[in-house]
């Protein structure tokens, strides 16, 4: 693996809490497209790489973020447009239309910056708040490396998930435990990071109750490695970022 490979691109994901009272709340997921080169077929939370249109609106909007941070939450933004149809952290007149207007201006090639400028609209970047971030083994060898940034959002009212059609297959609302027990159940497939921070959001009732969680713990980079446990090989995480569980044999992980 080379330098360049080792860092990994950066990538942002977002996890939408919808509460329910008296209940889990719910966790947006999409299943993968089987075409994808990443994770395909997998469970996962909307997102994608950060690209360069959003480096350069972060240089412009991104207030007191440095570039990098500031860009993660815009691409989670944009990402969540593209694949699930939803719009989160925007302000200014935003309904469902709206949102798929700008969805379609996205998949025609434009940039987030070009159609929030042309409909009026801003972000607010700190409706995102930071959760996690995650980065391959450094034994692992896989076809593409993403350094990326998980981030927490509440649902925005009024809007309803739809599929991209290209890079997922399915939409569908979940609480965190429901979606552990389906996948233990073969009804679904989750990634070694997925599981982890599943387990993880399931512990909380409520959106205010992560976040309250997520500020409590620092966002340092994930880098699982391997070690040798009663006999077995373990994929490891360190213990002190909230994570319930912090080790899985190896020949149960499910890698992407």
């Amino acid at each position: 693996m080379t330098e360049e490979q080792d860092a990994g691109r950066p990538a942002a994901t977002v996890v939408i809490v919808r509460d329910r009272p008296g209940q889990q709340p719910e966790l947006l997921m999409m299943e993968r497209a089987s075409t994808m080169a990443f994770a395909a077929g997998a469970l996962v939370f909307p997102g994608g790489a950060v690209d360069e249109a959003d480096n350069a609106l972060a240089a412009r909007i991104g207030g007191g973020l440095d570039v990098e941070e500031a860009a993660a939450r815009i691409a989670a933004i944009r990402e969540t447009i593209e694949e699930a149809g939803l719009g989160i952290g925007l302000t200014g007149s935003v309904d469902a239309a709206m949102v798929l207007r700008l969805r379609d201006g996205l998949h025609d090639g434009r940039s987030l910056g070009e159609l929030l400028e042309r409909h009026g609209l801003g972000v607010a970047l700190d409706a995102l708040t930071p959760f996690a971030r995650w980065h391959p083994a450094p034994f692992e060898r896989a076809a593409r490396v993403y350094d990326t940034r998980f981030y927490i959002a509440r649902a925005s009212d009024g809007q309803i998930a739809s599929v991209d059609t290209t890079e997922n297959v399915r939409l569908f609302w979940s609480s965190a435990a429901d979606t552990l027990a389906s996948c233990d159940a073969g009804e679904g497939r989750i990634i070694f990071p997925t599981r982890r921070n599943l387990e993880r959001l399931a512990l909380f009732g409520s959106h205010a109750d992560l976040v309250a969680h997520a500020a409590a713990h620092p966002v340092e980079k994930v880098r699982p490695w391997r070690e040798e446990r009663d006999g077995e090989a373990h994929l490891c995480i360190p213990d002190h970022l909230g994570y319930p569980v912090t080790s899985e044999p190896m020949r149960q992980v499910r890698r992407a």
